[in-house]
C-alpha cells in the first residue's frame, strides 16, 4: 500500500506542476527511486509514457482554459511551458485533433484526460521464477550510446544499436571475450541520477578493452528473473516484474543499472534473465 501511495503522490505532484517545469528526479525521490526507474515504472502500469500523459494532462488544462475564458493562445502556451506558439500548437492537435484557435466555435469536440490514480489489482495467475543474488561490483566492456532524460526518446536508439552491432560483427567480437562465471551478452541501461545515462552492449570480461568501453557495474543486489521467448516477451517479463512483482515483494528500486542477460541471443528463441536492482523496504 505503501508503493501505491508514493506513486499517487508523484501524480499529485505533477497535478500541482502543470504550469510549471516538472523534475523528473524530483518524481523520482518521491516514489523512491530514479528518474529512470521512476519513467519505466509509470510506462509499464499506466500503458502510456510519462511525457505523454504530461502533455495530455496540459492539453485537457489548456483546451479548459481557451473555451471559459478570454485569453490569447499564446498566452495560454506560456502557461503551460510552450515557448513557441508553434509546438504548442502541435501538441494540441495531435491530444485533440484540432487547432487552440477553433476550441472556442460552438459545438466544436475536445478530449479530456484526467489525472491517473492508481490502484492495487489482484493478477499473478502465472508464475514468475525469480532469485535475489548479491554481487560484488564486476566490470563489463562493449559499445555505448548516450539516453534521453525522457526515455520515450530512447525506443528507437537501443534495438538500432543491437541490429548495427550485429551486422558489423560487434556481439561477435564481444562473445569472444567472455570470461567470467557472468556469460551473456548484456544488456545495461546505467542511468542513475548522478551520472549522464548510457545503454551498453557488452559482456564481462577481464580482458583488454581495446577497442570497446569500460564500464564498473556496482555492486548490488538484484532480482532475477529467468525467460525464454522472443524480444517482445522479454518486454512483457519486465512489466510483469513491476506490476505484479514488485508491489508486493518486499523491495524496492535500487540505485544501480537494469541488466539484460541473453544467454541464447536468437532473437526468434532467446533465453535472457532481467536482473532489476533491488533493496529492501525501510520498515
Amino acid at each position: 500500500m505503501e508503493w501505491i501511495e508514493r506513486l499517487n503522490q508523484s501524480m499529485n505532484y505533477i497535478e500541482e506542476h502543470l504550469s510549471d517545469e516538472i523534475d523528473y528526479e524530483q518524481l523520482g525521490r518521491i516514489a523512491c527511486c530514479s528518474a529512470y526507474h521512476f519513467q519505466r515504472m509509470f510506462t509499464y502500469m499506466a500503458g502510456i509514457t510519462l511525457s505523454e500523459y504530461i502533455r495530455r494532462r496540459k492539453m485537457s488544462l489548456a483546451a479548459v482554459d481557451l473555451q471559459s475564458g478570454d485569453a490569447k493562445v499564446v498566452d495560454i502556451a506560456e502557461k503551460y511551458g510552450y515557448r513557441s506558439p508553434t509546438a504548442f500548437n502541435r501538441a494540441f492537435q495531435g491530444v485533440h485533433g484540432i487547432a487552440p484557435s477553433s476550441v472556442r466555435s460552438e459545438g466544436v469536440s475536445v478530449k479530456s484526460y484526467p489525472p491517473i490514480i492508481f490502484k492495487i489489482t489482484i493478477k499473478g495467475a502465472a508464475e514468475m521464477n525469480y532469485r535475489i543474488e548479491t554481487k560484488e561490483a564486476f566490470r563489463i566492456i562493449g559499445i555505448s550510446a548516450p539516453l534521453h532524460r525522457e526515455i520515450q526518446s530512447n525506443f528507437n536508439i537501443v534495438p538500432k544499436m543491437w541490429q548495427d552491432a550485429a551486422i558489423n560483427g560487434t556481439i561477435q567480437k564481444l562473445a569472444g571475450m567472455m570470461d567470467t562465471p557472468l556469460k551473456g551478452l548484456l544488456g545495461v541501461s546505467a542511468c542513475n541520477d548522478e551520472e549522464e545515462w548510457k545503454y551498453f552492449i557488452a559482456v564481462s570480461s577481464t580482458k583488454e578493452g581495446g577497442e570497446f568501453e569500460e564500464y564498473i557495474v556496482p555492486a548490488s543486489t538484484w532480482a532475477v528473473f529467468s525467460g525464454t521467448g522472443t524480444n517482445q516477451s522479454i518486454q512483457e517479463l519486465e512489466q510483469r516484474i513491476v506490476t505484479e512483482w514488485l508491489p508486493t515483494s518486499g523491495y524496492e528500486y535500487a540505485n544501480a543499472p537494469d541488466i539484460e542477460v541473453y544467454l541464447n541471443p536468437d532473437p526468434q528463441n532467446a533465453q535472457y534473465e532481467v536482473w532489476i536492482p533491488v533493496t529492501k523496504k525501510q520498515a
